[in-house]
């Protein structure tokens, strides 16, 4: 990333403050396998702090507080793009930013749910914003979907289901990848061009953030995030196969070997798939009183 910042702006804070925005956030696993999940409650705090506002318990949370080492996008609906990294640091369930989100229309009035917990991130750095290059990304997608025949696997066993090969897919949808960096933490680049090549392979072209894309290290295991404005996502995890020519297009491909539904109410593993087993463990409901 270009143009580094240590610190938020004035401009940067307002800009993170509406519920209307994309906000991406990368987070490491146990494994040091890349995760990538929607966190549209992300906020500038002030000029070196990040708030994360959680109002419904998936994995992420859980891994920046074993990992603290993250990194973040924040898409603004006027297309500009803020990207950088930062370290959780602690959390807490009451306070001025625990207040100021719940009195959000969005949670204030809603029957069901509201933020429960507001997570604190140091900021590490931050750049943007910069507009979304949307030219280059136009004809990186269509790179992308001449070159995509080419880029099948050809094997039959299904990883995809139809819904998911049909989202990454779709025009319009909002494509993320992330891999762990040298440094530990992990990398986030926006991929709108990706498409699914068939139901094991994701293919994108080079041409749109041809710079940050090929950074990544051939064989490297990547997280593929893929968002709908219907708020539908599904996230996949994979090899990294590098880049080759297809039908005279420079494409890179990941072959999934992993899906995860990050969608609420039911967040967990698709594939490989996970076997029910009975609950043992009742420690996460509330005793009721009898």
């Amino acid at each position: 990333m270009e143009n580094q910042r240590t610190a938020f702006s004035a401009e940067d804070i307002k800009a993170f403050l509406p519920a209307e925005k994309i906000g991406i956030v990368a987070s490491v696993n146990p494994e040091g396998l890349p995760h990538i999940t929607l966190i549209t409650s992300i906020r500038a705090n002030h000029e070196t702090q990040l708030t994360l506002g959680e109002f419904c318990r998936g994995q992420s949370k859980a891994y920046i507080q074993k990992n603290n080492q993250t990194a973040f996008m924040v898409v603004t609906m006027d297309k500009r793009m803020w990207r950088g990294t930062a370290r959780w640091t602690y959390l807490r369930k009451e306070g001025p930013e625990y207040q100021s989100y719940n009195d959000l229309p969005m949670f204030r009035y809603n029957a069901y749910f509201g933020i429960n917990t507001v997570h604190y991130l140091d900021l590490i750095s931050v750049a943007g914003p910069a507009a979304l290059p949307i030219p280059e990304i136009l004809m990186a997608t269509l790179k992308t979907r001449f070159s995509r025949g080419a880029s099948a696997t050809g094997k039959k066993d299904r990883i995809l289901t139809p819904f998911a090969v049909n989202l990454f897919n779709q025009l319009g949808t909002l494509k993320f990848i992330s891999y762990v960096g040298a440094d530990g933490f992990p990398v986030l680049i926006p991929l709108l061009q990706c498409q699914a090549a068939d139901n094991r392979r994701l293919v994108f072209s080079q041409s749109a953030y041809r710079a940050d894309l090929s950074q990544i290290p051939e064989g490297k295991t990547v997280a593929v995030f893929c968002l709908s404005m219907k708020m539908e996502d599904v996230l996949v995890r994979g090899p990294f196969n590098g880049f080759s020519r297809r039908r005279g297009i420079l494409t890179g491909t990941v072959d999934i070997n992993w899906v995860y539904n990050s969608m609420p109410p039911a967040h967990g593993q698709i594939y490989p798939k996970i076997d029910m087993e009975p609950v043992a463990d009742w420690s996460d409901f509330p005793k009721m009183a009898g």
